[in-house]
């Protein structure tokens, strides 16, 4: 019988075919099933992580740091190494070094927000600091938040590469060396007689 999709009376008469002509010691064909191939790949029942909940955690990650995506992760039964992934706006760990265009802009969108948020405190406290209340005690504590708000500020953006470091660009250097001249009346002499 050739493989394939077979109709109900096809089969009956294939089983009846194999079991004519068997003695009844032998064991008689049974009845065929249906059995499942696995299949590569993502198995039934096994769910995708859904990307609003991938940039949600690279989000938390970037603004309430690690522990907090972990925390949120564990909730959902994903592992660490997805958290990792998901902050650098990848989609999986085998795509670590590609980070999806979508999640990266959400995270970079939220570090923006933040950014743009912490700067306008900085700035606040910034012009709250007048000559009076330089000469009072909560000038400290508005310098305290100014630095605050820049450090949070440096943490925030990504960091920049300059271009006057030399050792950040990849074009060759040259050294030159040039070595002073020495006059003849600066060296030693010494009279040898014949």
């Amino acid at each position: 019988m050739p493989i394939g999709i077979v109709s109900d009376d096809d089969l009956a008469l294939e089983l009846e075919r194999l079991n004519k002509g068997k003695k009844k010691s032998e064991p008689i064909v049974q009845t065929p099933e249906i059995v499942d191939i696995p299949t590569k790949g993502r198995n039934e029942g096994d769910v995708n992580v859904p990307e609003s909940l991938r940039k949600i955690i690279g989000e938390t990650a970037l603004l309430d740091g690690r522990q907090s995506a972990l925390q949120l992760a564990e909730q959902f039964g994903l592992s660490k190494s997805s958290v990792s992934a998901y902050t650098k706006g990848a989609t999986s760990t085998t795509t670590y070094n590609e980070p999806n265009k979508e999640i990266i802009s959400h995270i970079n969108k939220a570090r923006q927000r933040a950014i743009k948020k912490a700067s306008r405190t900085l700035n606040g406290a910034l012009e709250a600091i007048s000559q009076d209340k330089l000469d009072q005690t909560d000038a400290k504590d508005l310098s305290v938040i100014a630095k605050n708000m820049s450090g949070i500020i440096k943490d925030l953006e990504p960091p920049q590469t300059s271009d006057s470091d030399p050792s950040s660009s990849n074009t060759p250097q040259f050294v030159i060396f040039a070595p002073q001249f020495r006059d003849e009346r600066s060296f030693e002499s010494i009279v040898v007689n014949e």
